[in-house]
């Protein structure tokens, strides 16, 4: 393993190990100072999360002012996450508010599959403990990180909270073939779905202009025959909200994908703050530098 991957790979033990010993007020406190240091050096991660920010806001809107609330928000994620193993499943409950569940509900009766898709909003981590813990275990896929340690990590904390985690690449098998088995036994998926980490993007009008998503999740639903639903994220001061979008109707996987794209939309633009993407994700952006924090 080269030194850079030990580096990250001790950060996160001990990041993991550390922040569930404090104190929650004082995690929390650390957290949102790191996140204002962030700001205040100006890295890669914060110049390309402004950049994205500045294209879903109205124009005169305070850009360093929300960039700063977005990184703090990131921040309490990966706060969170450390966490949420140590989280009682009656907290993770109790402090979830789904708007429209009964699209959820009545999607998962059916026994026909559905397919949950999600910009990187919120805390998806703890959505996905909540999903379980209301009775609909689900499947999802994992970007291999490196080092490998580190992923197997990821893999082992989610499948501890009840997850089924599919490697997005490296696996037995590719995981589409999974993915469309777990659908036809009736099962559900969850799939972050804002950006495209393959060359089979399609192409979208995301706050109109041209961004890339990927085409699984449509072709998923339509191989399969399950329901497809948006689903957007975001903090509340003492948990968390999501939305259960309407449902997507099966046509083709670009205009699917462009109706997910919609969604997502108008779910980022209600809570700009809560879109952690630190990633190009529309074509003319340029690079601004990439970041995986």
């Amino acid at each position: 393993m080269a030194l850079a991957g030990r580096v990250t790979l001790v950060a996160y033990i001990l990041g993991w190990r550390l922040v569930r010993l404090l104190p929650e007020w004082l995690a929390a406190w650390c957290f949102r100072r790191a996140a204002d240091l962030a700001w205040r050096r100006q890295g890669r991660g914060a110049v390309r999360l402004r950049a994205n920010l500045a294209r879903v806001v109205p124009p005169g809107t305070d850009l360093d002012a929300l960039t700063r609330s977005a990184l703090r928000s990131y921040a309490r994620y990966w706060l969170e996450v450390f966490r949420l193993q140590d989280l009682p499943a009656s907290r993770i409950v109790g402090r979830m508010r789904v708007l429209d569940e009964a699209r959820l509900r009545a999607a998962h009766a059916t026994g026909r599959g559905t397919v949950l898709a999600l910009p990187h909003m919120g805390n998806w981590e703890q959505a996905g403990a909540w999903l379980v813990a209301t009775g609909v275990p689900f499947t999802t896929v994992a970007e291999r990180l490196r080092p490998e340690q580190l992923f197997e990590r990821f893999v082992r904390f989610r499948t501890a909270l009840g997850m089924e985690v599919i490697p997005l690449t490296g696996g037995e098998r590719p995981p589409s073939g999974l993915l469309a088995e777990r659908l036809r036994a009736g099962g559900a998926l969850c799939l972050l779905a804002d950006r495209d980490l393959s060359a089979d993007g399609v192409t979208v009008s995301f706050f109109g202009a041209p961004a890339t998503m990927p085409p699984g999740p449509a072709a998923l639903a339509l191989r399969t025959g399950a329901t497809l639903l948006p689903v957007t994220l975001w903090f509340d001061d003492d948990g968390w909200s999501a939305r259960i979008h309407p449902e997507v109707p099966h046509t083709d996987i670009r205009t699917m994908t462009q109706a997910l794209a919609d969604e997502f939309a108008a779910g980022i633009a209600a809570h700009p703050a809560d879109w952690h993407m630190l990633q190009r994700i529309w074509r003319d952006s340029g690079t601004v530098g990439e970041s995986r924090l």
